[in-house]
């Protein structure tokens, strides 16, 4: 269906039912503010700055014999685990369609960030558990070692963030990368402000206690990501996307009578399709008219792939087997 990422194409299929036309849209366009950005460097900088941090951390904690330090090591490498699987999507969905794949792997952006999310899930019920475990059974710490060690964290995750904070609004997969090391940049805040509080005040409960409450506060946001995600996994309308005002222009249209089996879906984390029957008795000029519709759905709506049936006869073709897609 497509033959470049740039270039818009009307393709005309030679397929007729009963009174009716398909013209397929392979519209090519995107959105140029997010879609034109590759992540590939950003992940391998992130990548390698939290390996080097998580190697730090592990020598620091060998030498000094904290198991905190070894322990937080190792829920750090989740966070590398999570820029792989984000990265790994980044770079899946640009794969060409195929025969067997006529939309390529587009959709392993949104597998890339349902699983990140998940991930997320995860490592804050290790944190949680490990938290409440502590509150019972206090542990002396070295505040000014904990101190040292979580700003560094601070300082890499925030920038390995802020290699992602640009396309955090328009690609659900960059969002994923981005939780996921704002997330760690919060804990290790919460973690150097407990140090501290230790070292003034000798209360080591401050530590898990700082813990729950940054965990608390970091589910919030990874519970929107778990539901969006899931929701395009399911081939649900994007968020960004009213289906009543989509249905109410294609309506608009002119000589437009009826639509039906209309359906909006995500190909992926950045791109969304588009089919539906249009009822339009007089059939004439409808190559221009088609690329007129595709290319303002595009616009307005921002959906990049359009499909569209045209009909002469509202009963014609409609789809019998469908039934709350329909409009």
């Amino acid at each position: 269906m497509r033959q470049g990422l740039n270039t818009p194409r009307l393709e005309r299929q030679a397929a007729t039912r009963g009174s009716s036309t398909a013209y397929n849209f392979g519209m090519a366009h995107s959105h140029e503010h997010h879609e034109a950005i590759n992540y590939n460097r950003a992940f391998g900088r992130g990548i390698a700055l939290n390996t080097l941090y998580v190697l730090a951390e592990a020598g620091f904690g060998l030498y000094v014999g904290s198991l905190a330090l070894l322990a937080d090591a190792g829920h750090n490498l989740s966070d590398i685990l999570g820029l792989l699987l984000a990265w790994g999507g980044h770079y899946l969905m640009r794969f060409p369609p195929t025969e067997r794949r006529t939309y390529g792997w587009r959709s392993s952006s949104i597998m890339a960030a349902l699983m990140n999310a998940l991930l997320l899930l995860t490592a804050l019920g290790g944190i949680t558990w490990e938290a409440i475990h502590r509150l019972w059974e206090p542990q002396p710490l070295a505040g000014g070692g904990i101190i040292v060690v979580a700003a560094m964290g601070v300082v890499i995750n925030t920038l390995t963030a802020l290699l992602f904070i640009h396309g955090r609004k328009h690609d659900l997969n960059i969002r994923g990368a981005f939780l996921h090391m704002a997330a760690d940049a919060a804990v290790s805040v919460g973690v150097m402000l407990a140090g501290l509080g230790i070292v003034l005040t000798g209360w080591h409960w401050l530590d898990p206690a700082t813990s729950l409450v940054i965990a608390l506060v970091i589910f919030v946001g990874t519970w929107g990501l778990l539901r969006d995600s899931l929701n395009l996994a399911m081939h649900a309308v994007p968020e960004n996307i009213a289906p009543a005002e989509v249905l109410e222009y294609l309506l608009n249209l002119p000589d437009v009578e009826d639509v039906h089996d209309l359906h909006i879906w995500a190909m992926s984390t950045t791109e969304t399709a588009l089919t539906a029957h249009l009822v339009k008795p007089n059939l004439n000029d409808d190559d221009a008219f088609l690329a007129a519709v595709a290319q303002e759905l595009h616009d307005r709506f921002g959906i990049e792939h359009t499909t569209l049936q045209l009909e002469r006869d509202r009963d014609a073709a409609r789809c019998h087997s469908c039934h709350v897609g329909c409009a």
